[in-house]
């Protein structure tokens, strides 16, 4: 048992060591100009839903009440809502259209198996990279919630490493989503799916003002659990509550890595 842990450690450390090489290929690819208008496109969607019915709606509904009582504005409680869809976007971009453009077109992943990085290393190594994306997203726009006085810095701070865990969620089941696709047509798929989740995961209204049946598949979306995590951390009401959403993102993104993983494995080791 003794001598078996180094082994077992020195395994983990060299398969990680593959992982981040396959982040840092993408890193190095990301310094092309052109792929930083890209990134920076898929920022503003939440923005502009932010400044559009945050501010807008928000002119019209003056306050909105927690359940613990406190009262808000409108645009605060929106704001987390669009915090959890900016890193989802940023995670879900890189993790399906750029996972499955270079798994089925550019074949890098067929160039990577030529060295001794695996497929799970792959998985893992994109899921890195995905990361990556949601942060920067998540950082710019816990910046603007700051500057517009909808949470505080200390809550901003606290928020987001949840953020990564949103990141985290979406982009191992992107992934492996990415695996089963068969064409560009079917990401229309996805994107239904994606903003069905956007519009109805307590994003702009309570989850509870739904009917029953309406509330039981809200409480199966993952961004709803991202949503509830990020009201509570950000409007500076947490609870053992809380707790359960990170349960269930931590479940789903590993689900996710390890559907991506057996997929990739499949389809590249033929």
């Amino acid at each position: 048992m003794v001598t078996l842990l180094p082994r077992l450690a020195a395994r983990a450390e060299l398969r990680v060591q593959r992982a981040t090489a396959v982040t840092a290929r993408n890193l190095n690819a990301a310094r092309h100009y052109g792929y930083w208008w890209v990134l920076f496109s898929g920022f503003f969607e939440p923005v502009l839903y932010l400044l559009s019915i945050g501010l807008g709606v928000g002119a019209l509904v003056h306050s909105f009440t927690l359940p613990d009582g406190r009262v808000i504005s409108y645009a605060a409680f929106v704001a987390p809502a669009m915090l959890a869809a900016s890193a989802m976007n940023g995670a879900l971009a890189e993790s399906t259209f750029n996972f499955f453009f270079k798994m089925k077109f550019a074949k890098v992943y067929d160039a990577m198996l030529a060295t001794p990085v695996r497929p799970y290393e792959i998985a893992l190594g994109e899921l890195l990279w995905a990361l990556v994306r949601g942060s920067i997203y998540s950082v710019a726009f816990l910046g603007i919630m700051v500057g517009m006085h909808l949470t505080t810095a200390g809550w901003a701070l606290a928020a987001f490493p949840a953020t990564v865990l949103v990141g985290f969620a979406f982009g191992g089941m992107g992934m492996a989503l990415s695996t089963f696709m068969r064409g560009w047509q079917d990401f229309d798929y996805v994107i239904v799916v994606q903003f069905a989740m956007f519009l109805f995961a307590g994003t702009f209204a309570p989850a509870q003002a739904y009917a029953l049946p309406m509330r039981i598949v809200v409480d199966l979306t993952p961004l709803y659990h991202a949503v509830e995590l990020m009201r509570g951390l950000t409007t500076g009401v947490p609870g053992w509550g809380l707790l359960w959403h990170c349960a269930y993102l931590v479940g789903f993104a590993l689900v996710g890595l390890w559907l991506a993983g057996r997929r990739m494995t499949r389809l590249l080791c033929k």
